[in-house]
């Protein structure tokens, strides 16, 4: 079945898709909404200017925070690792000057376990000891500065100014990376959202159009006393032939869903010949042969490819390969592919299920029969193949086979 584009699954849906894409709306609104307050909230952190200071020598301490206060930084005290955790549980923080050597857990420790806890914090290390390995490791370790004791008033703003300028960068390439990604993530889980609607709209469209499909050709069938069986064996039988010989997957869909409806002219014959359970006279074949054309009448002149399917088979399945048939005398492959699989599958079934005039034939028996008409009546390759799958056909006999003995007319 060629699959529905939206626009056509718009129009069939109109009444589905509406709330739908309003749930679908509604949950990208409230996605937008969640990124923009993230954002107001990336924003606060970038233009935080709040400072923890961590040093065992109280005077440090103090020194470093008027310095930076004096320069419009809001600044908090911690004498050692344990305050300086307790003071980033609190709250955030921009930028963490820390001294290396402290008591009990070392600077080094702290800013290692800092750094991957929160890493929207810069850090600088200061220490009393100048050393090029010592700082060579913090920076290493993701330290944005080095600080030797003693320091300089303008070296410590400096260097303070410059690690909070490069964690602003940072910070900012590192949420634009965010905000991108979220916005994938959302548009990605919106389309795929709506794709697996959209299969599910055609799926359930689909089996609808199908069952609708069947009960009107049963309906039709229903005035010879046909069953529903009946209408499930010709359509598996011309899919099964149609896939063994070839055709498109698409092709073979439409042959399966199409091919119920194969005798819907007979909703046009008079009952008294239509329901006669004796021979026809050449008057009465006449009528009832009509319904090759009725049926094509009724099918054709839509725009859907099932019907145009429908209405080929619904005029050709009575054709025969060799043009005796009727109603137009076809010959050979001047039938439809599609009329001379429905010929093979619609004589198959009336051979090997029962009649008033006659009981069901054996499997073998209706092959011999047909195979005596080969290149008669059927298509000699097309027969071949429907016979070289006979335990399939035997499968489909089976699994709809007639529940009871109905009353049955001759097939014409």
């Amino acid at each position: 079945m060629r699959p529905l584009n939206i626009v056509t699954q718009t129009k069939i849906h109109q009444a589905w898709t509406v709330p739908y894409f309003v749930h679908l709306l509604n949950t990208l609104t409230s996605q937008i909404m969640t990124l923009l307050l993230d954002r107001s909230a990336q924003q606060a952190l970038l233009e935080l200017k709040r400072v923890l200071i961590v040093d065992d020598e109280e005077p440090i301490r103090r020194l470093l925070g008027y310095m930076l206060q004096t320069h419009g930084y809001e600044t908090v005290l911690a004498s050692d690792a344990r305050e300086a955790r307790t003071r980033l549980d609190e709250q955030p923080f921009a930028l963490m000057l820390c001294d290396v050597n402290m008591p009990g857990e070392s600077g080094m420790d702290l800013v290692r376990n800092i750094l991957n806890q929160h890493p929207h914090i810069a850090v600088i290390m200061v220490t009393g000891l100048e050393s090029s390995v010592l700082a060579n490791a913090a920076l290493d370790m993701g330290a944005f500065g080095y600080i030797v004791k003693p320091f300089e008033s303008n070296e410590v703003m400096i260097d303070v100014a410059n690690a909070l300028r490069r964690r602003r960068l940072e910070l900012e390439n590192r949420l634009h990376r965010e905000n991108l990604e979220d916005i994938v993530r959302t548009r990605t889980m919106a389309l795929q959202q709506a794709l697996e609607w959209l299969e599910r709209s055609e799926k359930e469209l689909r089996l609808s159009r199908e069952e609708t499909i069947q009960r009107l050709a049963i309906a039709a069938e229903y005035r010879d006393s046909a069953t529903a069986q009946h209408i499930q064996r010709m359509s598996h039988y011309c899919e099964l032939l149609a896939r063994k010989y070839g055709l498109s997957s698409e092709r073979c869909d439409l042959i399966r869903t199409a091919s119920p409806m194969h005798d819907i002219g007979k909703i046009g014959t008079p009952d008294h010949v239509l329901l006669k359970p004796g021979k026809f006279t050449p008057e009465e074949f006449n009528v009832i042969s009509q319904h090759a054309e009725i049926g094509y009448r009724i099918l054709s002149g839509s725009d859907a490819e099932i019907l145009k399917v429908a209405a080929s088979i619904a005029w050709t399945h009575h054709e025969r390969w060799d043009g005796n048939g009727y109603p137009r005398k076809l010959k050979g492959e001047a039938i439809p592919v599609e009329g001379r699989i429905a010929a093979i599958a619609d004589a198959f079934d009336a051979l090997t299920t029962q009649r008033v005039y006659k009981p069901a034939f054996s499997l073998d028996h209706a092959v011999d029969l047909m195979t005596k008409h080969r290149g008669e009546h059927f298509d000699p390759e097309l027969l071949d193949v429907f016979f070289a799958s006979l335990n399939d056909i035997k499968h489909i006999h089976d699994q709809y086979a007639d529940q009871s003995p109905r009353r049955m007319i001759r097939e014409t």
